[in-house]
C-alpha cells in the first residue's frame, strides 16, 4: 500500500499507521482532528465532506473534524473508526485521484507536521497507571524487600492499579518542574522540605478508552478491544514523595488498534493460569520496539539509556481493561491507561533509572565525563516507538520533556 504522499522509508507515519492527533497553526489556532502521514497531517476538518461522502454514518457529525479533542469521535465506537480509516487510506492511496488530483483541497488539507502545535488528544477524565511489567515489579521488589519477597502475593493473579492525576497529563514537548516535598534524611529525626533529588522517567505505553460502559456492568476481556481507541508513547515522571502527581508525559499521536493488528505476537507465559475473566485465547501482546534517550544540560548529545519491547509486558491490555471494569467501575471516552514501567529481562532493557541505577548504587556514563544517577534539572527525555513491519515503520512519534527547576523550594 503507497500513498501520493511521499513517505520516507523511516518515517512512523505511513498509509499503514494513521494515527489521530489534535493540531492547531498559527494560520489557524483552533486546534482540530488530523491525521500524521509522512511529514505532514491530513486535516480531517478540511476534508469532512468527502469523508462523510464513503462513511454516510457521520452524515449526523459533520463537526466532529472541527471539535478540540478526540473525544466524540472516540465515542462512536469501532465499527466507524474502522470504516474512517478504511476511507482515509482510500483517499492517500497513490491510486485514488479525489484528494490527488483536487489542486485547491489539496492545498487547503495538508499541513507540513513542523508548522503544527500538538495539543492533548484527548479530554482525559480518568487516569490509572498499571504495574504491569513482571521484570520491572521484580526489580523493584528486590531493591526494597529482597529477592525472596520481590513480588507481592497478589502481583501474579491480578493486574495492579493506582488512580493518577488526569489534571498534570500533559503533551509531549511540555516542559515540567522538579516537584518538592518532605523527606526523612535521617532516621528519628524529623523531615525536611526541598526539591526531588531522585527524579526519574518511567518507560510506558498507555491506551486510551473509546467507548465506555455502564455503571456497575463490566467489560469482558473479548470485548475489551471495542473499547480501545488507541495506544501513545508514555512517560509517568516520578520520584519520592509527590513526584507521582507533578507531571505524565504522552506522545501526541494516537496509534489504533488496527494499525497494530499486524504486530500482535504471544505474551508472555501466565503462572498460575489467571481466573478466567482475566483468560484470554490467542496472541494478545503487540511487538513495540521501545527506546529511551536522554540529553543532560551540559551536553550536546542524546544518549540511548535503554531499549525495551512492549511484548514483555506480562499484563495485557485487555486484562488490564477486563480488570479495571470487574467491579462495575464506569470507563469514558478519553480515560487513559498506563502500563506501568516496561522493562525486558536484560539490564540493557531496564525501564527506569531507579533499575538502570540499582537504585542510585551505580552510574550512568554519558561520556565527556558526564555521569547521572536520575534527572538533573535541565535534563531533556525523549522515548520513541515503533513496530517494524515488512518495508515500512508504524512508529508512535516522540514523547520528549524536559525538567525545570522547582519553583518551591527553599
Amino acid at each position: 500500500m503507497k500513498s501520493f504522499i511521499k513517505v520516507a522509508p523511516d518515517s512512523h507515519f505511513p498509509i499503514q499507521n494513521l494515527p489521530y492527533g489534535i493540531f492547531s497553526t498559527v494560520e489557524n489556532p483552533n486546534p482540530r482532528v488530523g491525521v500524521a502521514i509522512g511529514d505532514e497531517i491530513l486535516d480531517l476538518s478540511v476534508i469532512h465532506a468527502l469523508i462523510e461522502k464513503h462513511v454516510p454514518e457521520l452524515g449526523q457529525k459533520p463537526m466532529i473534524f472541527k471539535e478540540s479533542s478526540l473525544n466524540s469521535f472516540m465515542s462512536l465506537g469501532r465499527p466507524i473508526w474502522k470504516a474512517v480509516r478504511k476511507c482515509l487510506q482510500n483517499i492517500l492511496s497513490a491510486d485514488n485521484s479525489e484528494l490527488r488530483d483536487d489542486a485547491e483541497l489539496r492545498a487547503k488539507a495538508f499541513v507540513a507536521q513542523n508548522l503544527a502545535n500538538m495539543h492533548l488528544p484527548a479530554q482525559i477524565g480518568d487516569y490509572t497507571d498499571f504495574y504491569a511489567s513482571k521484570e520491572h515489579a521484580t526489580n523493584v521488589g528486590t531493591m526494597f524487600r529482597g529477592s525472596d519477597n520481590a513480588l507481592m502475593p497478589n502481583w501474579t493473579h491480578l493486574p495492579v492499579g493506582y488512580h493518577g492525576r488526569s489534571s498534570s497529563v500533559v503533551v509531549s514537548g511540555t516542559a515540567l518542574r522538579r516537584p518538592c516535598g518532605q523527606r526523612l534524611l535521617a532516621k528519628n529525626n524529623p523531615p525536611v522540605f526541598g526539591a526531588s533529588i531522585r527524579l526519574d522517567f518511567e518507560l510506558e505505553m498507555a491506551f486510551i478508552i473509546g467507548v465506555g460502559n455502564e455503571l456497575g456492568n463490566a467489560i469482558p476481556i473479548n470485548k475489551a478491544n471495542n473499547h480501545i481507541f488507541g495506544v501513545v508513547l508514555m512517560n509517568d515522571w516520578s520520584g519520592p514523595f509527590l513526584g507521582k502527581n507533578f507531571g505524565t508525559s504522552i506522545s501526541p499521536w494516537v496509534v489504533t488498534l488496527d494499525a497494530l493488528e499486524p504486530f500482535l505476537v504471544k505474551g508472555p507465559e501466565q503462572k498460575p493460569e489467571p481466573l478466567p475473566y482475566l483468560r484470554d485465547n490467542g496472541p494478545s501482546a503487540y511487538n513495540v520496539q521501545l527506546e529511551a534517550k536522554i540529553k543532560p544540560y551540559d551536553s550536546n548529545a542524546y544518549k540511548t539509556v535503554t531499549r525495551s519491547n512492549l511484548k514483555y509486558m506480562y499484563w495485557s491490555f485487555k486484562q488490564q481493561i477486563a480488570h479495571h471494569t470487574v467491579g462495575g467501575c464506569n470507563m469514558r471516552p478519553g480515560d487513559l491507561c498506563g502500563t506501568g514501567t516496561i522493562s525486558g529481562p536484560s539490564e540493557g532493557s531496564r525501564g527506569s533509572l531507579l533499575e538502570l541505577t540499582w537504585n542510585g548504587q551505580n552510574e550512568i556514563d554519558y561520556d565527556n565525563g558526564i555521569k547521572r544517577k536520575f534527572i538533573e534539572d535541565g535534563d531533556e527525555v525523549v522515548l520513541t516507538g515503533y513496530c517494524q513491519g515488512e518495508g515500512y515503520i508504524v512508529g508512535f512519534g516522540d514523547c520528549s520533556g524536559k525538567i525545570l527547576p522547582a519553583i518551591n523550594s527553599p
